[in-house]
Protein backbone atom coordinates (compact mmCIF):
# COMPACT_ATOMS: atom_id res chain seq x y z
CA UNK A 1 0.00 0.00 0.00
CA UNK A 2 1.07 3.51 -1.04
CA UNK A 3 -1.31 6.20 1.50
CA UNK A 4 -1.95 8.51 3.73
CA UNK A 5 -3.45 6.67 6.77
CA UNK A 6 -5.33 9.64 8.18
CA UNK A 7 -7.86 9.35 4.83
CA UNK A 8 -7.15 5.20 4.09
CA UNK A 9 -9.02 3.46 7.23
CA UNK A 10 -6.84 0.12 5.58
CA UNK A 11 -3.34 1.77 5.69
CA UNK A 12 -4.22 3.00 9.48
CA UNK A 13 -5.58 -0.95 10.26
CA UNK A 14 -2.71 -2.30 9.43
CA UNK A 15 -0.50 -0.06 11.24
CA UNK A 16 -1.85 1.71 14.04
CA UNK A 17 0.18 5.04 12.78
CA UNK A 18 -1.54 8.04 12.00
CA UNK A 19 0.45 10.14 9.54
CA UNK A 20 -1.38 12.79 7.36
CA UNK A 21 1.48 11.99 4.19
CA UNK A 22 1.94 9.00 2.47
CA UNK A 23 4.26 6.42 3.17
CA UNK A 24 4.58 2.59 2.33
CA UNK A 25 3.52 -0.54 3.66
CA UNK A 26 4.38 -3.86 2.25
CA UNK A 27 4.37 -7.70 3.79
CA UNK A 28 6.37 -10.14 2.76
CA UNK A 29 6.77 -13.49 4.03
CA UNK A 30 4.72 -12.90 6.84
CA UNK A 31 6.53 -10.42 7.93
CA UNK A 32 5.28 -6.53 7.66
CA UNK A 33 6.74 -3.36 6.95
CA UNK A 34 6.68 0.30 6.75
CA UNK A 35 8.92 2.68 5.58
CA UNK A 36 9.05 6.37 5.91
CA UNK A 37 10.80 9.75 5.75
CA UNK A 38 12.81 11.01 8.45
CA UNK A 39 9.87 13.33 9.38
CA UNK A 40 8.21 10.81 10.80
CA UNK A 41 9.99 7.75 11.22
CA UNK A 42 11.37 8.03 14.93
CA UNK A 43 7.49 8.93 15.74
CA UNK A 44 6.46 5.55 13.70
CA UNK A 45 9.21 3.17 15.90
CA UNK A 46 7.58 3.20 18.80
CA UNK A 47 3.90 3.07 17.70
CA UNK A 48 3.22 1.61 14.37
CA UNK A 49 2.30 -2.23 15.03
CA UNK A 50 4.58 -3.61 12.17
CA UNK A 51 7.79 -5.85 12.42
CA UNK A 52 10.18 -3.50 10.92
CA UNK A 53 10.36 0.27 10.23
CA UNK A 54 12.36 1.14 7.25
CA UNK A 55 13.76 4.39 6.55
CA UNK A 56 13.48 5.07 2.61
CA UNK A 57 16.84 5.28 1.92
CA UNK A 58 17.84 1.68 2.60
CA UNK A 59 15.77 0.99 -0.86
CA UNK A 60 17.57 3.92 -3.09
CA UNK A 61 21.45 3.52 -3.73
CA UNK A 62 23.61 6.72 -2.56
CA UNK A 63 24.10 7.56 -6.01
CA UNK A 64 20.48 7.86 -6.96
CA UNK A 65 18.31 10.69 -7.05
CA UNK A 66 15.13 9.37 -7.58
CA UNK A 67 12.95 9.26 -4.47
CA UNK A 68 9.89 8.74 -5.88
CA UNK A 69 7.56 6.10 -4.94
CA UNK A 70 8.02 4.07 -7.84
CA UNK A 71 11.57 3.49 -7.30
CA UNK A 72 11.48 2.95 -3.88
CA UNK A 73 9.08 0.03 -4.69
CA UNK A 74 11.15 -1.01 -6.94
CA UNK A 75 14.38 -0.70 -4.29
CA UNK A 76 12.37 -2.76 -1.85
CA UNK A 77 11.35 -5.54 -4.83
CA UNK A 78 15.28 -5.80 -5.29
CA UNK A 79 16.39 -6.13 -1.80
CA UNK A 80 13.54 -8.88 -1.13
CA UNK A 81 13.80 -10.98 -4.36
CA UNK A 82 9.71 -9.97 -4.77
CA UNK A 83 8.25 -10.44 -8.42
CA UNK A 84 4.58 -9.49 -8.00
CA UNK A 85 2.30 -7.26 -5.87
CA UNK A 86 -1.29 -7.45 -4.92
CA UNK A 87 -2.26 -3.61 -3.93
CA UNK A 88 -5.70 -2.32 -3.14
CA UNK A 89 -8.38 -1.21 -4.78
CA UNK A 90 -7.77 2.60 -4.00
CA UNK A 91 -4.31 2.17 -4.51
CA UNK A 92 -2.74 5.66 -6.59
CA UNK A 93 -3.25 4.77 -10.47
CA UNK A 94 -0.48 7.27 -12.05
CA UNK A 95 1.72 4.93 -9.10
CA UNK A 96 -0.06 2.06 -10.90
CA UNK A 97 1.16 2.80 -14.19
CA UNK A 98 4.63 3.77 -13.30
CA UNK A 99 4.42 0.28 -11.93
CA UNK A 100 3.62 -1.64 -14.42
CA UNK A 101 6.02 -0.34 -16.88
CA UNK A 102 8.76 -2.35 -14.87
CA UNK A 103 9.24 -5.61 -14.73
CA UNK A 104 6.77 -5.77 -11.31
CA UNK A 105 3.18 -7.77 -11.55
CA UNK A 106 0.98 -5.81 -9.84
CA UNK A 107 -2.57 -7.50 -9.56
CA UNK A 108 -5.34 -5.06 -7.89
CA UNK A 109 -7.55 -6.79 -5.40
CA UNK A 110 -11.00 -7.10 -6.35
CA UNK A 111 -12.44 -7.35 -2.82
CA UNK A 112 -11.60 -5.41 0.51
CA UNK A 113 -8.07 -5.80 1.13
CA UNK A 114 -8.37 -6.50 4.78
CA UNK A 115 -11.80 -8.51 4.68
CA UNK A 116 -11.06 -9.44 8.64
CA UNK A 117 -11.67 -5.40 8.99
CA UNK A 118 -16.07 -6.53 9.17
CA UNK A 119 -15.44 -8.48 11.82
CA UNK A 120 -14.56 -6.00 15.15
CA UNK A 121 -12.24 -7.23 17.88
CA UNK A 122 -13.63 -6.62 21.62
CA UNK A 123 -10.77 -3.61 21.49
CA UNK A 124 -12.10 -2.08 18.17
CA UNK A 125 -15.81 -2.85 19.96
CA UNK A 126 -14.59 -0.57 22.72
CA UNK A 127 -13.37 1.94 20.40
CA UNK A 128 -17.03 2.35 18.54
CA UNK A 129 -18.31 3.06 22.54
CA UNK A 130 -16.17 6.05 22.48
CA UNK A 131 -16.61 7.61 19.61
CA UNK A 132 -20.54 7.08 20.37
CA UNK A 133 -20.19 8.57 23.81
CA UNK A 134 -18.13 11.81 22.19
CA UNK A 135 -21.20 11.86 19.19
CA UNK A 136 -23.61 11.68 21.73
CA UNK A 137 -21.80 14.39 24.04
CA UNK A 138 -22.33 16.91 20.62
CA UNK A 139 -25.98 15.64 20.21
CA UNK A 140 -27.02 16.36 23.52
CA UNK A 141 -25.68 19.86 23.24
CA UNK A 142 -27.88 20.70 20.32
CA UNK A 143 -30.66 18.76 22.18
CA UNK A 144 -30.18 21.18 25.00
CA UNK A 145 -29.42 24.21 22.84
CA UNK A 146 -33.00 23.83 21.43
CA UNK A 147 -34.34 23.29 24.31
CA UNK A 148 -33.31 26.66 25.57
CA UNK A 149 -34.51 28.05 22.25
CA UNK A 150 -37.95 30.25 22.08
CA UNK A 151 -40.28 30.87 19.10
CA UNK A 152 -40.78 34.42 18.04
CA UNK A 153 -44.11 35.44 16.48
CA UNK A 154 -43.17 34.39 13.13
CA UNK A 155 -42.17 30.78 14.70
CA UNK A 156 -38.25 31.32 14.14
CA UNK A 157 -36.48 30.07 16.78
CA UNK A 158 -34.43 32.31 19.05
CA UNK A 159 -31.47 31.67 21.29
CA UNK A 160 -29.66 34.08 23.34
CA UNK A 161 -31.97 36.75 21.90
CA UNK A 162 -30.46 35.98 18.58
CA UNK A 163 -31.88 34.02 15.59
CA UNK A 164 -30.81 29.80 15.77
CA UNK A 165 -29.91 28.67 12.62
CA UNK A 166 -28.16 25.68 11.35
CA UNK A 167 -24.57 26.71 11.02
CA UNK A 168 -24.91 28.18 15.14
CA UNK A 169 -26.57 24.89 16.23
CA UNK A 170 -23.53 23.02 14.17
CA UNK A 171 -21.01 25.26 15.29
CA UNK A 172 -22.64 24.46 19.35
CA UNK A 173 -22.79 20.57 18.24
CA UNK A 174 -19.08 20.28 16.85
CA UNK A 175 -17.80 22.62 19.85
CA UNK A 176 -18.61 19.96 22.36
CA UNK A 177 -17.15 17.28 20.20
CA UNK A 178 -13.91 18.85 19.86
CA UNK A 179 -13.52 19.40 23.92
CA UNK A 180 -15.17 15.60 24.53
CA UNK A 181 -11.88 14.35 22.90
CA UNK A 182 -13.55 14.28 18.97
CA UNK A 183 -13.11 15.48 15.07
CA UNK A 184 -16.31 16.83 14.00
CA UNK A 185 -16.74 16.89 10.38
CA UNK A 186 -20.45 18.08 8.09
CA UNK A 187 -22.61 17.65 10.87
CA UNK A 188 -26.28 17.72 9.72
CA UNK A 189 -28.93 20.08 10.94
CA UNK A 190 -31.32 20.12 8.55
CA UNK A 191 -34.58 21.77 9.58
CA UNK A 192 -38.17 21.36 7.59
CA UNK A 193 -37.91 20.67 4.15
CA UNK A 194 -34.20 20.70 4.13
CA UNK A 195 -34.36 17.43 6.09
CA UNK A 196 -36.11 15.92 3.33
CA UNK A 197 -32.53 15.40 1.49
CA UNK A 198 -30.85 13.10 3.66
CA UNK A 199 -27.13 14.35 2.75
CA UNK A 200 -28.66 18.47 3.25
CA UNK A 201 -25.90 19.96 5.81
CA UNK A 202 -28.49 22.39 6.68
CA UNK A 203 -28.47 26.07 6.73
CA UNK A 204 -30.53 29.02 7.57
CA UNK A 205 -33.30 29.68 10.39
CA UNK A 206 -34.68 27.21 12.14
CA UNK A 207 -38.25 27.37 13.19
CA UNK A 208 -40.33 25.62 15.55
CA UNK A 209 -43.14 23.12 15.39
CA UNK A 210 -41.67 21.29 12.52
CA UNK A 211 -39.15 18.48 12.28
CA UNK A 212 -35.15 19.17 12.63
CA UNK A 213 -33.05 16.06 11.57
CA UNK A 214 -29.71 16.19 13.69
CA UNK A 215 -27.14 13.69 12.23
CA UNK A 216 -23.11 13.51 13.89
CA UNK A 217 -20.75 11.20 12.68
CA UNK A 218 -17.39 12.62 14.49
CA UNK A 219 -13.85 10.72 14.54
CA UNK A 220 -12.36 9.86 17.81
CA UNK A 221 -8.85 11.50 18.11
CA UNK A 222 -7.68 9.06 19.59
CA UNK A 223 -8.53 6.05 18.08
CA UNK A 224 -9.41 7.23 14.91
CA UNK A 225 -12.76 5.70 15.17
CA UNK A 226 -15.88 7.15 14.57
CA UNK A 227 -19.12 7.46 15.89
CA UNK A 228 -23.08 8.27 14.33
CA UNK A 229 -25.89 8.94 15.48
CA UNK A 230 -29.13 10.43 14.08
CA UNK A 231 -32.03 11.74 15.79
CA UNK A 232 -35.01 13.82 14.57
CA UNK A 233 -36.68 16.27 16.80
CA UNK A 234 -39.28 19.21 16.73
CA UNK A 235 -38.92 21.81 19.51
CA UNK A 236 -41.97 22.38 20.56
CA UNK A 237 -45.48 20.45 19.31
CA UNK A 238 -45.61 17.66 15.98
CA UNK A 239 -48.42 17.90 13.43
CA UNK A 240 -50.19 14.36 13.79
CA UNK A 241 -48.90 13.78 10.82
CA UNK A 242 -45.11 14.00 11.32
CA UNK A 243 -45.90 12.10 14.86
CA UNK A 244 -47.40 9.22 12.73
CA UNK A 245 -44.46 9.27 10.27
CA UNK A 246 -41.82 9.27 13.12
CA UNK A 247 -43.58 6.58 14.99
CA UNK A 248 -43.33 4.20 11.94
CA UNK A 249 -39.79 5.15 11.36
CA UNK A 250 -39.53 4.18 15.09
CA UNK A 251 -41.36 0.80 15.18
CA UNK A 252 -39.43 -0.14 11.57
CA UNK A 253 -35.79 0.49 13.32
CA UNK A 254 -37.11 -1.98 16.27
CA UNK A 255 -38.41 -4.23 14.17
CA UNK A 256 -34.99 -4.71 11.65
CA UNK A 257 -32.95 -4.74 14.73
CA UNK A 258 -35.18 -7.84 16.13
CA UNK A 259 -34.60 -9.54 13.28
CA UNK A 260 -30.88 -8.57 13.25
CA UNK A 261 -28.41 -12.03 13.79
CA UNK A 262 -25.86 -14.05 12.26
CA UNK A 263 -26.25 -15.26 8.74
CA UNK A 264 -29.69 -12.87 8.63
CA UNK A 265 -30.07 -11.84 4.84
CA UNK A 266 -29.79 -8.17 5.42
CA UNK A 267 -30.71 -7.93 1.39
CA UNK A 268 -34.12 -9.09 1.67
CA UNK A 269 -34.74 -7.27 5.28
CA UNK A 270 -34.32 -4.39 3.43
CA UNK A 271 -36.55 -5.32 1.08
CA UNK A 272 -39.41 -5.93 3.82
CA UNK A 273 -39.01 -3.07 6.00
CA UNK A 274 -39.37 -1.08 2.53
CA UNK A 275 -42.52 -3.42 1.81
CA UNK A 276 -43.42 -2.35 5.77
CA UNK A 277 -43.82 1.05 4.99
CA UNK A 278 -45.24 0.72 2.33
CA UNK A 279 -48.58 -1.04 3.65
CA UNK A 280 -48.24 1.64 6.13
CA UNK A 281 -48.75 4.29 3.58
CA UNK A 282 -45.38 5.28 3.02
CA UNK A 283 -44.54 4.05 -0.57
CA UNK A 284 -40.92 4.77 -1.93
CA UNK A 285 -41.35 6.41 -5.13
CA UNK A 286 -40.91 9.49 -7.43
CA UNK A 287 -43.10 12.86 -7.25
CA UNK A 288 -43.10 15.77 -9.04
CA UNK A 289 -39.34 14.78 -9.97
CA UNK A 290 -37.80 14.10 -6.20
CA UNK A 291 -38.01 10.58 -4.12
CA UNK A 292 -40.11 10.38 -1.20
CA UNK A 293 -40.06 7.07 1.12
CA UNK A 294 -37.17 5.45 2.51
CA UNK A 295 -34.96 5.95 -0.60
CA UNK A 296 -31.72 5.12 0.77
CA UNK A 297 -29.95 1.73 2.66
CA UNK A 298 -31.09 0.84 6.44
CA UNK A 299 -27.53 1.48 7.46
CA UNK A 300 -23.66 0.40 6.39
CA UNK A 301 -20.32 -0.48 8.56
CA UNK A 302 -18.71 1.51 11.03
CA UNK A 303 -15.43 1.64 12.19
CA UNK A 304 -12.32 3.77 11.00
CA UNK A 305 -14.20 4.72 7.94
CA UNK A 306 -17.56 6.22 8.58
CA UNK A 307 -19.13 4.22 5.53
CA UNK A 308 -17.15 1.28 5.84
CA UNK A 309 -18.38 -2.31 3.81
CA UNK A 310 -20.78 -4.01 3.78
CA UNK A 311 -23.62 -2.35 3.58
CA UNK A 312 -26.56 -4.02 5.46
CA UNK A 313 -28.28 -5.16 2.34
CA UNK A 314 -25.22 -6.26 1.08
CA UNK A 315 -26.34 -9.75 2.27
CA UNK A 316 -25.64 -12.28 5.56
CA UNK A 317 -24.87 -10.31 8.02
CA UNK A 318 -21.64 -11.38 9.85
CA UNK A 319 -20.69 -12.06 13.58
CA UNK A 320 -19.11 -9.06 15.21
CA UNK A 321 -20.11 -6.84 12.23
CA UNK A 322 -20.56 -3.36 13.70
CA UNK A 323 -23.31 -1.36 11.89
CA UNK A 324 -25.40 1.21 12.02
CA UNK A 325 -29.29 0.98 11.60
CA UNK A 326 -30.98 4.15 10.52
CA UNK A 327 -34.37 4.21 8.69
CA UNK A 328 -36.24 6.84 7.77
CA UNK A 329 -39.13 8.26 5.38
CA UNK A 330 -38.97 11.15 3.70
CA UNK A 331 -41.98 13.59 2.90
CA UNK A 332 -41.99 17.16 1.74
CA UNK A 333 -45.10 19.19 3.35
CA UNK A 334 -44.76 16.53 6.71
CA UNK A 335 -40.40 16.78 6.88
CA UNK A 336 -37.92 14.45 7.21
CA UNK A 337 -37.32 11.32 9.79
CA UNK A 338 -34.64 9.35 10.29
CA UNK A 339 -33.33 7.63 13.58
CA UNK A 340 -29.95 5.96 13.75
CA UNK A 341 -28.23 3.52 16.02
CA UNK A 342 -24.88 1.05 15.70
CA UNK A 343 -25.48 -2.51 16.68
CA UNK A 344 -22.86 -5.03 16.43
CA UNK A 345 -24.24 -8.42 15.22
CA UNK A 346 -24.04 -11.23 17.21
CA UNK A 347 -25.60 -15.34 16.99
CA UNK A 348 -28.68 -14.52 19.11
CA UNK A 349 -29.10 -10.67 18.09
CA UNK A 350 -27.58 -7.20 18.46
CA UNK A 351 -25.91 -5.30 20.91
CA UNK A 352 -27.13 -1.56 20.76
CA UNK A 353 -23.72 0.52 21.61
CA UNK A 354 -25.67 3.90 21.39
CA UNK A 355 -27.43 5.29 24.61
CA UNK A 356 -29.08 8.39 23.12
CA UNK A 357 -32.72 7.99 24.04
CA UNK A 358 -35.62 9.03 21.34
CA UNK A 359 -37.50 11.91 21.94
CA UNK A 360 -39.30 13.72 19.28
CA UNK A 361 -40.85 16.85 20.96
CA UNK A 362 -38.43 19.07 23.11
CA UNK A 363 -40.53 21.30 25.41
Amino acid sequence: MYAASGPDADMLYATHFFADDPFLWWEVRGKTHIALSPLEIDRARPVARVSQVHALGEFIPTAARDLSAAAIIAGIARKYRIGSFLVPGQFPAGLLEKLRRTRLKITVSEGPFFPQRARKTKEEIAALATALRVAETGLRRGIDVLKASRPDRRGLLKWGGTPLTSERLRAEMDSAVLRAGGSPANTIVAGGEQGCDPHERGHGPLRANEAIVLDIFPRHARTHFFGDLTRTVVRGRASDALRRQYATVQEGKRWVMKQMRVGADGTALQSELIGRFKAAGYPTEQRHGRWVGMFHGVGHGLGLDLHETPRFAAGKLLAGLSITVEPGLYYPGVGGVRIEDVVIVGSAGVRNLTRFEEELELR
